[in-house]
């Protein structure tokens, strides 16, 4: 970028200097950092994840004093299953939408985008209602503990998920003009509907791995 004065004096606002190749070489490489950027996310959660699932299975194993779980108790199943299954639902919906705006269809996909933050914030409302129904106290066992941990863990997960969504779906309602005059948020060459097409997609297969990381712990904490 530059500035250009002209011979009255005057100096105009930036110039674009950058050849068309270079343009195109800036935009694939942020492209690519938003695909870095969301397997870096996943990656990061699955080393805090597996951490948790390293300290269930040690203490459980080791069931020092009989004291990993005391009489067998375990937090309210009709919640855990109520959370999975909205945290699913969100997440399918979040696959849904990624495909319906690929095809095209960029109604479907704000309905099925919307419908999936609706789906988040019920699973992350059950999850913070549960904490006040545990039969247990936090650090009164293994399981106890293992199972706070998670349900915390969980709700920053499910948080994380419904703000990308809802971010995504806020830019669209700012831009959806300019991506309309463009041919449309699926196949406008515009930089922005570019990258975020590539966001739409980041976003979908971290909703995939909220899902992998549901159904996981809640086999652990709810049917073992």
């Amino acid at each position: 970028m530059s500035a250009t004065t002209h011979n009255n004096g005057e100096t105009s606002g930036p110039v674009l200097t950058e050849t068309p190749e270079e343009l195109a070489y800036e935009l694939r490489a942020a492209e690519g950092s938003i695909w870095t950027g969301t397997r870096l996310a996943i990656g990061i959660g699955v080393f805090a994840f597996a951490s948790l699932a390293f300290a269930y299975f040690y203490l459980r194993s080791n069931n020092a004093f009989n004291l990993w779980r005391p009489r067998g108790i375990t937090a309210p199943t009709s919640f855990g299953a109520a959370v999975m299954a909205f945290t699913l639902a969100a997440a399918a919906l979040a696959v849904l939408a990624g495909r319906r705006l690929r095809g095209g269809q960029t109604t479907d996909w704000q309905v099925a985008g919307w419908a999936a933050v609706l789906s988040g914030l019920i699973a992350l409302a059950l999850q913070i209602w549960e904490q006040t129904q545990l039969p247990f106290y936090p650090g009164s066992s293994g399981y106890a503990s293992c199972y706070t941990g998670w349900a915390v863990m969980n709700m920053v997960l499910i948080l994380g998920g419904i703000y990308w969504s809802e971010t995504l779906l806020a830019r669209f309602m700012r831009l959806r003009r300019a991506f309309t005059e463009e041919g449309g948020a699926a196949g406008s060459p515009l930089p922005a509907a570019r990258l975020f097409r590539a966001n739409v997609e980041g976003a979908a297969s971290f909703w995939i791995f909220v899902a992998v990381t549901e159904v996981f712990f809640w086999l652990l904490f709810y049917m073992i």
